[in-house]
């Protein structure tokens, strides 16, 4: 019965239309010979085209049941190609999405502090008062729901080698967020500088593409921004950097668009200054607020820009290296040296001499040391022995100490195996 009124219905509307017509008129209209001869006309002209109401009445009954099958999702795919829509409206329910996105988009991320503060620790050696204090930072800022600034705007100030740069790259793989890493000796000559990071103005070569910096963000932004030997940078960079830091957006000059900083992290490293920086950390352990006014003051001495520093939510200062945390890193690095070329070292498989004979060289270079520097000149040494082990199908290397130089020893751990 349902088939059959679905299959007649536009016909049986089409009738009924033209009766209810008709008897109008006869009751509503005088019944002079012309309104008769008008009724007659009509009834002719109802009669002879009648197909005409029926395809309306079809085309009427179509769109009722279209809007029916869109109401109750049961739209049919083909439909699709000929009607613009947004695919949540196609798919799925978009009104219950976008209620869901505006929630997440306002909701806070909570962190463990302590767990990140581990696992930085497990990572940058002699560093353990700034993986704490940055931990708790980091959490702090995230768990805030609203904010017009980034997460944060962090100074890592300190020698060199004592872990800066690789606590922030640690820390974007610790929070799972892309790290952008900029090493800003490359940005020193000005206005071009900051095209390179910032994009260039329309008209001008290279308009075409996004900056390095604007299309990081734009592409993650919740990114981890490095921004290695800050001091090194031009003036002008640095002025690009005031409005990411101080209202969580940056310009793109290609195209005028604002790309939000509001979701990233930025970290800062800087070489200036150690020396007071480690004098001022020493006297003001236990006083936060001190150390930062101190610290500020020492790098706006070394020539850092009032306004930059103004930008800076907290100021870590790195310690020097010593004792057992210089042999600590040497082991480190020597270990990333050795996976670099596809090898394991395998369990106590570094002789102590070769991390004594480093923490002697660390001692002799004194402020310029680093331990990436030291252990290349291992690395040099055992170079060629590590790629023929590689090649030779061995997985393991050990290294001892022969007459003061280095030799690596390749390894089978499944077999067991030995070979000089």
């Amino acid at each position: 019965m349902l088939a059959w009124i679905n299959r007649y219905l536009p016909l049986l509307i089409a009738i009924s239309v033209a009766i209810m017509l008709v008897q109008f008129l006869e009751k509503h209209w005088p019944s002079t010979s012309s309104m008769q001869a008008f009724q007659k006309n009509l009834a002719l002209w109802l009669t002879g085209h009648f197909w005409y109401l029926a395809a309306a009445a079809a085309l009427l009954w179509l769109v009722v049941v279209a809007v029916y099958l869109y109401a109750n999702q049961r739209s049919p795919q083909w439909l699709f190609k000929w009607i613009p829509m947004d695919i949540l409206d196609r798919l799925s329910n978009k009104q219950t999405i976008a209620e869901a996105a505006e929630t997440l988009d306002q909701q806070s991320t909570i962190i463990d502090a302590a767990s990140l503060s581990k696992a930085l620790k497990g990572k940058v050696i002699g560093q353990e008062a700034v993986c704490d204090d940055l931990a708790l930072q980091i959490r702090r800022r995230l768990a805030l729901v609203q904010r017009n600034r980034p997460v944060g705007v962090f100074l890592f100030a300190g020698p060199p080698g004592t872990g800066k740069t690789y606590l922030a790259k640690t820390l974007a793989k610790e929070l799972d967020r892309k790290l952008l890493h900029f090493d800003m000796t490359q940005f020193a000559s000005g206005s071009h500088s900051a095209s390179q990071l910032f994009g260039m103005t329309k008209g001008y070569v290279g308009s075409d593409s996004y900056g390095k910096l604007t299309a990081g963000l734009r592409d993650f932004p919740e990114s981890v921004v490095l921004l290695d030997e800050i001091e090194k940078a031009h003036p002008e960079v640095l002025k690009g950097f005031l409005t990411a830091w101080n209202d969580g957006f940056v310009t793109e000059a290609s195209d005028g668009k604002h790309i939000s900083s509001s979701r990233a992290v930025f970290v800062l490293t800087s070489n200036a200054a150690t020396d007071a920086l480690a004098q001022a950390s020493n006297e003001h352990v236990s006083d936060q607020d001190a150390l930062r006014q101190v610290s500020v003051n020492i790098l706006n001495e070394a020539g850092f820009a009032p306004e930059v520093l103004n930008r800076i939510d907290r100021i870590f200062v790195f310690k020097p290296l010593a004792g057992l945390d210089i042999a600590r890193v040497c082991a480190l690095e020597m270990e990333s040296m050795i996976q670099g070329y596809g090898l394991a070292v395998v369990e106590g498989g570094i002789a102590p001499e070769i991390i004594v004979l480093l923490m002697h060289r660390f001692k002799k270079l004194g402020a310029q040391a680093s331990s990436r520097d030291l252990v290349r000149a291992v690395e040099e040494s055992i170079a060629d022995s590590l790629i023929q082990a590689k090649q030779s199908g061995y997985d393991a290397i050990s290294l001892s100490s022969e007459d003061g130089k280095v030799r690596a020893q390749a390894v089978k751990q499944q077999k067991n195996a030995a070979t000089n």
